[in-house]
């Protein structure tokens, strides 16, 4: 196609890096690597290994920079055939609307690979084993610290009994209890569980919704971060939280936080729980724990997302296994680690 821009996220530095950058380069395409601004380091690192194994220098560029300067004026050039992005939706549609943009001395049209977040659900039905229920989610939401966009950040729990039925009170309790066990700690000690957010901006943009959440709803969980520890690492620590009697319009509901943030709503049915989890413009990744096999069925038709995981956590897709990628405003383009 041409000259492939690669703009790559903080979160996954190497795996999505490497993953768009050498797929463009055995499609037979020139590729300039413009990484996260928090993470180039890695990229680098990448880099020379490419340009040691053989990639010659003037097909394979690596360009650090921020975003709001380079990143877009790479988008917005008309010598670039193709975009591969990852990050956040924001940026994502800036992106396509740019590319959509054909000045007279273009000769192509751009080609955009966009991920672009999600607002992950799991639906934890009436039949659910909680044992495997509880750490599917447990894992999904707080595992690197809920940084993924496949994480779970919203638990919806079917209870025909209403909201302070014994399934939605059993689950909540046994969550909570679980998550209180995690272990917030230096990410090179190997008895950690939790670890640091990127950076003080997302740290910052993770607590408003903590305290947005505690006045909308009923915190069940703030895991305190250890004294000292903030200092020690060098890097700014949020602990997991939990929310219930959480409501479509609440923002912990609705808004892709990016934290170790967890909103927890009932619905009185398994259909119903369907259509809460569908309501997201998200459609990324989302699961259902059941033992009902018509359950199980009516999901893999109805629940409208790019990965659906049943009985099992929903994130950490296995490349050229299950390809990954999303729907509706979660993304545009081919599915990383398919054939495309």
């Amino acid at each position: 196609r041409g000259v492939a821009a690669v703009i790559s996220p903080w979160n996954f530095p190497l795996a999505i890096c490497c993953g768009m950058t050498v797929a463009a380069l055995v499609t037979g395409n020139t590729v300039v690597v413009k990484p996260a601004e928090q993470t180039p380091g890695i990229a680098r690192i990448m880099c020379d290994i490419l340009w040691e194994a053989g990639a010659p220098r003037d097909v394979l560029h690596f360009c650090p920079a921020p975003g709001e300067t380079t990143g877009a004026a790479l988008v917005r050039d008309p010598r670039v055939a193709v975009i591969a992005f990852t990050g956040s939706k924001a940026v994502g549609l800036d992106i396509i609307k740019a590319a959509g943009l054909t000045p007279e001395e273009q000769p192509h049209v751009k080609k955009v690979v966009c991920e672009m977040g999600g607002k992950n659900a799991v639906i934890i039905d009436s039949s659910a084993d909680l044992d495997e229920a509880v750490l599917g989610v447990r894992h999904s939401a707080f595992g690197f610290q809920g940084q993924k966009c496949s994480a779970c950040s919203r638990v919806i729990v079917v209870d025909p009994e209403g909201e302070d039925g014994p399934a939605m009170q059993t689950f909540v309790r046994r969550f909570v209890e679980a998550s209180r066990a995690l272990v917030l700690g230096d990410p090179l000690s190997p008895g950690t569980d939790v670890g640091p957010v990127i950076d003080a901006e997302a740290a910052a943009k993770i607590r408003r919704y903590v305290e947005v959440g505690g006045r909308e709803s009923k915190l069940e969980l703030s895991l305190a971060v250890p004294e000292g520890l903030e200092a020690k690492v060098g890097k700014p620590f949020v602990g997991p939280h939990i929310f219930s009697t959480v409501r479509e319009g609440h923002a912990i509901w609705r808004d892709e936080i990016f934290g170790p943030v967890v909103a927890i709503m009932h619905a009185p049915s398994f259909e119903a729980a369907l259509q809460l989890a569908n309501a997201s413009p998200y459609k990324l990744t989302g699961g259902v724990f059941s033992h009902m096999p018509s359950h199980l069925e009516k999901a893999k038709r109805e629940f409208r997302v790019g990965n659906l995981y049943l009985n099992r956590g929903i994130t950490g897709a296995l490349v050229a296994r299950q390809p990954f990628g999303g729907f509706g405003m979660s993304g545009v383009g081919s599915k990383a680690g398919g054939a495309d």
